[in-house]
């Protein structure tokens, strides 16, 4: 074989790579932060029981109030995994399993407030906010660009503070790309995401994907996927104007009565368990994406670093860990593009 077949054989087999890389499902999962560091015993379950090829790694950040400029992140007085050091070494852990990473910073408001409610009654209180945000946020861009993280979220939920301070945000994006050179989403909620106004400077349209589906008890499967035809040409219509791939930056049911309902709801008077509803519209949810060019994947929300002790056929919230749910999740992660 002559040099120029040769170099057309190599170019053509980089294309190829390429192509494949690019088109890869993100079969991820939001792995929880802990106050100890993880290890093997912590990490390999992602693989094992439901096949994750990606984690969501969460540091998180506290605010005292909806009216409070000041987020305190990075301190000792947080446990492990929601620092830097902790997110780094989860990252670490991770990778040995084969796992590629989001770093995906949160923000936790006194009280379980809604962040997308967060507001400031005052010009001078935004400016403190916007301050303490951008030096939240670039501090986990940096440790994104420390550890070759693959994509970077660079806020959840935060509607309200995106409204008020879209030119902030504008600028804030172009900071982050001089520090981290990964791909960049944010994750805008269900009913937000239509609103988010700098979708052509990310790579990822994000969405944390609790939409409602059924209105039924036990959510069938096939109500399920009709549910999700008032939703599927909206979200593919982004898609399609940006020319960017919708990633559900989290997405899951809890295993209770009416989980297709508002399936974002985290309500303590939700008690009576159903593992079935949980199951039929997480399939359902996978049956209307998965196959999809233009869906990049997404993150089950959520998944705990200690899988022997959580979940389970009594437990009522959100983690597939230890529920038949979990086979579900299994079977389309495994499946090849």
């Amino acid at each position: 074989m002559n040099r120029a077949k040769l170099l057309i054989c190599f170019i053509y087999s980089v294309l190829l790579t390429s192509c494949s890389s690019q088109t890869e499902k993100v079969n991820g999962a939001s792995f929880v932060a802990y106050g100890i560091p993880v290890d093997e015993t912590h990490t390999k379950p992602l693989v094992t029981k439901i096949n994750a090829n990606f984690a969501a790694v969460m540091p998180f950040g506290f605010i005292r109030g909806l009216n409070n400029p000041e987020i305190i992140h990075n301190t000792e007085r947080q446990w492990f995994g929601e620092t830097r050091a902790g997110a780094k070494q989860y990252s670490e852990e991770l990778r040995k399993q084969n796992i590629k990473i989001m770093v995906k910073p949160q923000i936790w408001i006194r009280r379980g407030e809604f962040t997308g409610f967060l507001n400031m009654e005052t010009e001078e209180d935004w400016k403190a906010l916007e301050d303490s945000y951008s030096s939240f946020i670039l501090e986990y861009a940096d440790l994104a660009k420390e550890i070759n993280a693959e994509i970077l979220c660079i806020g959840t939920e935060l509607e309200n503070f995106i409204a008020k301070r879209p030119k902030y945000w504008t600028n804030l994006i172009d900071e982050i790309k001089k520090k981290y050179k990964g791909k960049l989403t944010y994750a805008a909620n269900w009913d937000e995401y239509r609103r988010t106004p700098f979708w052509d400077k990310l790579d990822f349209i994000g969405i944390d994907a609790y939409f409602p589906v059924s209105d039924e008890q036990t959510p069938t499967f096939e109500k399920s996927m009709e549910g999700w035809k008032k939703h599927k040409p909206v979200i593919k219509s982004f898609s399609d104007k940006y020319q960017k791939p919708v990633l559900f930056t989290e997405y899951g049911y809890r295993s209770v009565d009416y989980s297709g309902k508002e399936p974002w709801k985290f309500d303590r008077s939700m008690t009576e368990v159903n593992l079935e509803a949980q199951v039929n519209t997480t399939k359902a949810l996978y049956e209307t994406f998965w196959n999809e060019d233009w869906f990049a994947g997404g993150f089950i929300w959520k998944w705990f670093i200690n899988y022997e002790k959580v979940g389970g056929k009594e437990n009522n919230q959100f983690t597939p860990q230890n529920k038949p749910v979990e086979e579900v999740i299994k079977v389309y992660y495994s499946k090849k593009d």
